[in-house]
């Protein structure tokens, strides 16, 4: 916060609730730290969890089963992940937001209306003013959900439909329009690796040149933003 120019230099930790903000660290001493995890949302509830990856004997580290599976996929809540490497959209040292470009790949299923209605809604609580949106539909292009991008100022919504591989397709297009955020809905009823099962999820998180926020259709933050 003091490196951001929020709080004086020298300000003791007590003065970071005056800025709204409510910071607790818990310590657990589990074998299991998907366990640890859950157990903690059970029982306070979360609107975004948010999960740094790293690359561990080949593989995204929070992607094996002990570990990101159980934690995405029993929480059934909007996660955002930052690939290891990736800077992310905010800057570590000032805290300014570098969010122009969002790229949002839609299907028939799961319907893609909350994945954008996030999207706006995230660019507006970070003040972004300006930049736009990409939706990418693989496929027929008749085949595209029919979708109402809400109107946001200074944001313009694009499409473009392109055949090839999902998972293939996606990177390509984030790494062609330098996309600082790729946002995705999967099927609730599947869980939170249904769009990105198996082998396509460590696809998607090692190659991706920007965090990936994937939104459980029966989410809290898809029923409010659908």
């Amino acid at each position: 916060m003091e490196r951001w120019g929020l709080l004086p230099s020298g300000s003791p930790k007590s003065a970071v609730p005056k800025l709204g903000i409510d910071v607790r660290k818990l310590m657990e001493h589990d074998a299991d730290p998907a366990k640890s995890v859950l157990h903690y949302l059970e029982n306070h509830g979360s609107d975004l969890i948010v999960l740094a990856t790293h690359h561990h004997a080949g593989n995204v580290g929070w992607l094996n089963k002990s570990v990101s599976e159980p934690v995405a996929r029993k929480s059934g809540e909007m996660t955002l992940f930052v690939p290891a490497g990736v800077s992310g959209f905010v800057s570590f040292d000032d805290g300014s937001v570098s969010l122009k470009n969002v790229l949002i790949p839609v299907a028939a299923q799961p319907h893609p209306q909350p994945t954008i209605a996030a999207a706006a809604r995230l660019v507006q609580q970070l003040k972004c003013d300006s930049g736009s949106f990409t939706l990418l539909h693989l496929g027929d292009e008749g085949a595209m959900a029919t979708v109402t991008p809400p109107s946001v100022p200074g944001w313009q919504w694009r499409k473009q439909t392109r055949p090839g591989a999902v998972i293939d397709e996606i990177i390509g297009t984030a790494r062609r329009m330098n996309a600082d955020l790729i946002v995705m809905c999967t099927n609730g009823r599947h869980g939170f690796l249904d769009a990105l099962r198996g082998s396509y999820s460590e696809r998607v998180l090692r190659h991706a040149p920007c965090p990936l926020l994937v939104i459980p259709e029966t989410s809290r933050a898809a029923g409010s933003m659908g």
